[in-house]
């Protein structure tokens, strides 16, 4: 069984907030759960901060036990400092050398 940390659309539209969750890997984005394990709202409040809630103690468990998290969670955890930060990846694509430019 896989298991993945990752995210659930709630709210209205143009107003979204999201709930970390851990749930199977086979399961749909909204779909059944296994554990909610924090908050996220990514609309900047009045005081400009988007607000997160994590349950630390919960979510390092699941890491431990080999749950995944998904490229936002990992970013979140990241920020928090409960994961490394993930590495970036590079937007272009990987770039070639003139030397190594592929010929007919």
């Amino acid at each position: 069984m896989g298991v993945r940390i990752r995210l659930a659309r709630f709210g209205r539209t143009h107003a979204p907030f999201y709930r970390i969750f851990i749930a199977d890997a086979k399961f749909r984005r909204d779909g059944r759960h296994l554990e909610i394990v924090g908050k996220y709202d990514p609309v900047p409040q009045r005081d400009g901060n988007k607000h997160v809630s994590l349950n630390i103690e919960r979510i390092k468990y699941w890491l431990s036990v080999g749950a995944q998290p998904s490229d936002p969670v990992a970013k979140i955890l990241a920020q928090a400092g409960v994961l490394p930060a993930p590495p970036r990846r590079n937007a272009l694509g990987p770039t070639f050398a003139s030397s190594q430019t592929p010929t007919k």
